[in-house]
């Protein structure tokens, strides 16, 4: 990635800003382990989204300041949270109750690769990773009516993570409506990609260039 574009470039903050921004009021919404959990932070007090952590917890806040930490009170990522007034606990076969019952209006999940069809290969597969399993992905991914993404557009290496067909083992099949990244918003459409938003400062033909399926606009 040229330094041009690294500079223009979301960082997982505004990556996270922006599915906040997009959730409607009133849905109930699972966030995944990474850039996802960041999601929390940028949900303004003032708006009714139920954030739900498949470990339990329902009605998630944001981050707590460090001397506000409540040492018990973690996300599915094993992260100190908080808890919004009314928030919940439950659990954690009622919480994967609530998922598979189809109760999930939205998922937003990490990735390392989308096909252009919509699905998604996001666990880990290493012993070296922090969590080498699919966990409760495959469980969000088809149990949750709608599918987010939100991942670099590339890999560190600069291999294209929006595909033709995954290399990495699938999560789910044709599962994923939309993907946020570093450089771009797309949907997923029965065509492929559909490109939404491009950061300033990149064209459509450079986005192409660093995307390893067809877009379209």
């Amino acid at each position: 990635m040229s330094d041009a574009v690294k500079n223009s470039a979301w960082s997982r903050a505004e990556m996270a800003a922006k599915v906040a921004a997009a959730i409607p009021e009133g849905w109930y919404v699972n966030l995944g382990i990474g850039i996802p959990t960041l999601v929390a932070d940028f949900v303004p007090a003032t708006r009714e989204v139920v954030i739900h952590s498949e470990n339990g917890l329902l009605g998630m806040g944001p981050a707590p300041a460090k001397d506000a930490i409540d040492p018990w009170l973690i996300n599915a990522g094993k992260q100190h949270v908080t808890l919004r007034t009314g928030g919940s606990y439950m659990h954690h076969a009622d919480s994967f109750a609530m998922i598979r019952g189809g109760h999930i209006d939205l998922c937003v999940l990490g990735a390392f690769e989308v096909a252009s069809n919509g699905d998604i290969a996001n666990w880990a597969t290493s012993v070296n990773d922090t969590a080498p399993a699919v966990g409760g992905a495959m469980d969000l991914a088809v149990g949750a009516k709608r599918l987010w993404v939100v991942m670099e557009h590339t890999t560190k290496d600069g291999r294209p993570r929006l595909v033709d067909q995954c290399q990495y083992p699938l999560t789910a099949l044709a599962a994923v409506d939309r993907i946020y990244t570093n450089l771009a918003v797309l949907d997923v459409v029965e065509s492929g990609f559909v490109v939404r938003e491009i950061i300033d400062g990149v064209s459509f033909d450079e986005l192409q260039a660093r995307t390893g399926a067809r877009l379209s606009q």
